[in-house]
């Protein structure tokens, strides 16, 4: 392989990784109320109920 074709390849994956780093860095936890939290747990039950339902009728 030409030397530009490894030189491109570097330079993708290290957009890749700094992007990812990025993402890592300014990541923050969300700042939710309790009733927030428990309308997010309801829902959370809501949904696995439904995904048992729908796997009992395949």
């Amino acid at each position: 392989m030409p030397w530009y074709a490894w030189l491109l390849i570097l330079l993708v994956l290290g957009s890749i990784v700094g992007g990812l780093l990025v993402l890592l860095r300014t990541a923050k936890p969300l700042p939710l109320d309790e009733e927030q939290l428990q309308r997010i747990r309801e829902r959370k039950i809501e949904m696995e109920a439904q995904d048992a339902k729908d796997s009992r009728q395949r």
